[in-house]
């Protein structure tokens, strides 16, 4: 048996090593055929290289915690339509590679959605990204200068799911912001974003710096673009009153 379960492993079927000696004497007990028992040792390796999968994507993802559709309150937001939000859910829009915009004032849960919407993502097999605009920006400005741009380029081109948080919440610089339309135009129809902004389209331009370059990446980002619009009240502030109230 040990040797067995060392030879697993060194065939990297550890899925198969974690369970062979449960499922040899299950195999025994119940008088399984050598085919029912084979299905069986699959089935563990394919469930753990799932799991292990699920774990490494997770982390790669880099979400800032991990949110759910679950725990986010419809009813305080009640003019936010939650049958699209869980349709948006299926994944459809990145088999589709279509976009997601959230807009809404600080507080109101956009970026609660969008990593809830990416944890369904990785649940159902795709790669997933998160990253702050001002975190990719300042990483693909470093980049250019120590020659390992188009390595980084590469990294936020290959995720199934690009999520772009806070956009316009901090002044981009305007010299660099050329970048951000290099991303935005080559993931355009190869994969999808999710962009998170308490600005509304219309100031975009000042965002950018260009009216014509913001005209440019507003053309690819909302030519298959899913845009929801929350206008409640702050979360945080609601959070806040009843500390208050309660002290």
């Amino acid at each position: 048996m040990n040797n067995i379960t060392k030879d697993l492993k060194t065939l990297k079927l550890s899925g198969v090593a974690k369970t062979f000696e449960i499922r040899n004497e299950q195999a025994i007990k119940e008088k399984l055929s050598y085919i029912e028992f084979l299905e069986l040792l699959l089935d563990d390796e394919m469930s753990n290289r799932k799991d292990n999968s699920y774990r490494k994507r997770t982390v790669n993802a880099r979400f800032p915690s991990i949110k759910t559709l679950e725990e986010y309150d419809f009813n305080f937001q009640p003019k936010l339509n939650r049958q699209e939000i869980y349709n948006l859910a299926t994944g459809e829009y990145i088999r589709k590679k279509e976009n997601i915009v959230f807009i809404g004032p600080p507080g109101t849960g956009k970026t609660h959605l969008s990593v809830s919407l990416g944890v369904k993502a990785l649940q159902q097999g795709y790669k997933v990204l998160f990253t702050s605009v001002s975190e990719m920006m300042e990483s693909l400005f470093e980049a250019k200068a120590d020659n390992s741009y188009h390595r980084k380029l590469k990294y936020y081109l290959t995720p199934d799911l690009l999520i772009l948080d806070e956009l316009g919440f901090r002044q981009l610089n305007e010299n660099i912001v050329d970048l951000f339309y290099e991303i935005i135009s080559k993931r355009y129809e190869t994969g999808s974003v999710i962009i998170t902004s308490n600005k509304p389209f219309d100031d975009w331009g000042s965002i950018f710096h260009d009216r014509i370059l913001a005209t440019a990446i507003l053309d690819r980002i909302v030519h298959h673009c899913h845009l929801i619009l929350i206008k409640g009240d702050s979360f945080r502030m609601k959070e806040q009153k009843q500390r208050i109230k309660q002290s």
